[in-house]
């Protein structure tokens, strides 16, 4: 389906057309050269990263539940009217975690289908840290917290930044971009895709993100070289903008707008060409926008052939998170729908045959404080995300899933838990599974040797094959 965009609009976002345009970026962004080494590529099997992320800060110890008869009183008691009834958790039985007993959200019969296939597991009790912190030191201020901690906007951030003591435009699967995209054969689509719009995760220093809707690529309004309806002013309106585009200027500046114009149109048209495909019939979608974003990416990978692409990556959003009120009725319907589109993305990266090149991965603002404001629960700290896909180690707990008791040593007030396990570590998996070295590692992810050292070899946390 097409997508039009106005003149106005088309103009906004055309710097998603073209994945890099090295005269218009030196001169707007100083510190681009020798700011990242040099990569050293290596062709192999094509692999993606689906970053599936869910603002307004999930109630994610309401997705991963005690069931075991102690630490289920204790989550009771902390949660009070945000407790989930314990009959209603639907069981997992997680490899390599003997006496812990957990169950999910009843909304996730999907995701429970995945643990039990071993597609999917949990990193429980993550969040950002500038460097591992106690209880003692966050209420005495002796080592330093994430700049603007519980603040949607930073957590946000630093989320797709992993660079939790300043602020930052470029993103970690950005940077990783900028080392791997000549892995790719093509460059005018930029293998960081995005179907909700300009994101801080994708943008790195050559590297930007090409912003798609649920429809496909957007194209600019009255510009259609295919139309034939001489009734219609289309072909007038195509004739001058193709007049204005065989332009040359002597200004640096224009000739490299000019560039990025000409290329975000090219980029349109085989775009949409290498996603004008069917997905597999023996897929069941749900209904809603969220499993139309997936669709639209499901139809990007299957199209990577066309675009040139043996690295991609993804962002996704699914919001409506911030339950200050009304959690138990809030969620329901909302995880019921991120499972369920889920399950079907994965049956049809299954069906697509590239389940096991394929890793989603959940990341949101915060988690929110266990007691209850009265209707509700606040901003907190750490708690869970969920990977998906054929290379999961599937079926497993990752990380120290942490005591929900008042005031245990992790809270630092009212059920906000001190991360047992950071971004970096979580991140610094992902990252190398795509593709970047162990070397390079600390460029994209500048804080991830306070918490893993890649050149000492083995895993961060290990979920990945």
């Amino acid at each position: 389906m097409k997508t039009r965009l106005s003149r106005r609009r088309f103009l906004g976002r055309i710097c998603g057309g073209a994945a890099t345009l090295p005269v218009l970026n030196t001169m707007l962004n100083l510190r681009l050269a020798g700011s990242l080494a040099a990569a050293e590529p290596t062709s192999g099997e094509y692999r993606a990263l689906v970053c599936v992320f869910l603002p307004g800060g999930v109630d994610s110890f309401n997705l991963l539940v005690p069931r075991g008869d102690a630490e289920y009183a204790e989550y009771q008691t902390i949660r009070q009217d945000l407790a989930l009834p314990k009959a209603n958790l639907l069981p997992i039985a997680p490899v390599g975690s003997p006496g812990l007993s957990l169950g999910l959200h009843p909304g996730m019969s999907g995701i429970q289908t995945l643990f039990g296939e071993g597609k999917a597991a949990c990193v429980t009790n993550v969040g950002t840290l500038i460097e591992p912190v106690t209880q003692q030191e966050v209420n005495d201020a002796s080592k330093r917290l994430p700049l603007g901690l519980f603040s949607h906007s930073d957590q946000i951030e630093q989320w797709q930044t992993s660079m939790p003591d300043k602020r930052s435009a470029r993103g970690w699967a950005g940077r990783a971009a900028d080392l791997l995209r000549d892995l790719n054969s093509q460059q005018d689509v930029s293998m960081n895709i995005s179907l909700s719009g300009t994101n801080v995760w994708q943008s790195g220093e050559h590297t930007v993100e090409y912003a798609i809707s649920a429809d496909g690529a957007e194209e600019l309004q009255g510009y259609d070289p295919d139309e034939t309806d001489h009734w219609s002013l289309t072909p007038k309106r195509t004739v001058a903008i193709g007049e204005q585009l065989s332009l040359t200027y002597e200004h640096l500046l224009q000739q490299a707008f000019q560039t990025k114009r000409t290329r975000a149109i090219g980029a349109y048209g085989l775009f949409n060409s290498a996603t004008d495909t069917t997905l597999p019939a023996s897929v069941a979608w749900p209904a809603g926008d969220f499993s139309g974003q997936l669709q639209m990416v499901a139809k990007a990978i299957a199209g990577r052939a066309a675009l040139g692409q043996k690295r991609q990556t993804f962002f996704v959003q699914y919001g409506g998170w911030d339950h200050h009120d009304e959690v138990i009725q809030n969620m329901a319907g909302q995880v019921a729908g991120l499972s369920a589109g889920l399950l079907a993305f994965q049956r049809c990266l299954e069906a697509l045959q590239v389940s096991n090149q394929v890793t989603v991965f959940t990341a949101s603002d915060f988690a929110r404080t266990l007691t209850s404001n009265g209707a509700g629960s606040d901003h907190a700290w750490g708690g869970n995300a969920f990977v998906m896909g054929g290379a999961v180690q599937g079926n497993r707990i990752y990380g120290t899933f942490p005591p929900l008791y008042e005031d245990n040593p992790h809270d630092v007030g009212r059920g906000r838990l001190i991360p047992t396990t950071s971004v970096d570590s979580y991140f610094a998996e992902l990252a190398l599974w795509l593709g970047v070295s162990r070397t390079n590692l600390p460029l994209v992810l500048p804080n991830v040797n306070t918490f893993f050292d890649a050149t000492l070899g083995g895993a961060p946390l290990g979920f990945l094959l």
